[in-house]
């Protein structure tokens, strides 16, 4: 997909060559399926992100240091990416969506050991990223977020809801954000990577939507 957009001053001549390599990417790939039963839905979006690893367009998800394509993840990138697939399959620009969505806390500001573990695997398809924020009493006002994380020695317990996850239910790590003082506001927050089989972490429910995305209440 070529569009006059990408002469404007703020792309690049990489820009291009990108845009040029997700068009030759989704003409490649096979006809979107269009699945409607949660497990074709499941296994449509599975299969997806290990595609998009494999052909290496997840890259541009990470940081170059963790298995990423550029030293620092490029936002314009993203969104020629994002506007490319979307026009394709909205499932596939989802699943692309959420493997950065879903790692980008961890490539801000993540230990060593968090980004040497999950954040090569998100690049190369092997794991699948979610981003657990909106709870069922607060939605998405990050101020009113009610889930509570305690010191417990070394560990933390998270002890709380989320819902309308994207990716619940197929995720292999979900970046939970939580409240960990007691200063008010999205002020006493702090995100932990928890991985999908961690003890404790259950899919209270699995949610529909009119897009064919795998949603989740977790607890």
């Amino acid at each position: 997909m070529r569009g006059d957009h990408l002469d404007w001053p703020f792309f690049d001549d990489s820009h291009r060559a990108w845009a040029a390599r997700v068009d030759a990417y989704c003409a490649a790939r096979p006809a979107p399926s269009h699945p409607t039963a949660r497990d074709a839905v499941d296994r449509a979006c599975r299969d997806a992100v290990r595609a998009m690893g494999d052909a290496g367009l997840l890259r541009e998800c990470v940081p170059q240091a963790d298995g990423g394509a550029c030293a620092r993840v490029d936002s314009r990138a993203l969104c020629i990416a994002r506007e490319r697939l979307a026009y394709d399959d909205g499932l596939a620009d989802f699943a692309f969506a959420m493997q950065g969505l879903g790692s980008g806390a961890i490539a801000l500001a993540g230990d060593a050991a968090a980004r040497s573990r999950w954040l090569p695997a998100v690049a190369a398809g092997h794991a699948i990223a979610a981003f657990a924020l909106t709870e069922p009493q607060a939605g998405s006002d990050v101020a009113a977020i009610a889930m509570r994380a305690r010191r417990d020695g070394g560990d933390y317990v998270l002890d709380g809801e989320k819902t309308w996850i994207s990716n619940g239910g197929i995720a292999d790590f979900y970046c939970v954000f939580a409240r960990s003082s007691a200063m008010g506001g999205s002020a006493g927050l702090s995100a932990f990577v928890v991985p999908a089989d961690l003890r404790g972490v259950t899919i209270v429910e699995r949610l529909d939507a009119i897009a064919p995305d795998p949603l989740a209440h977790l607890a």
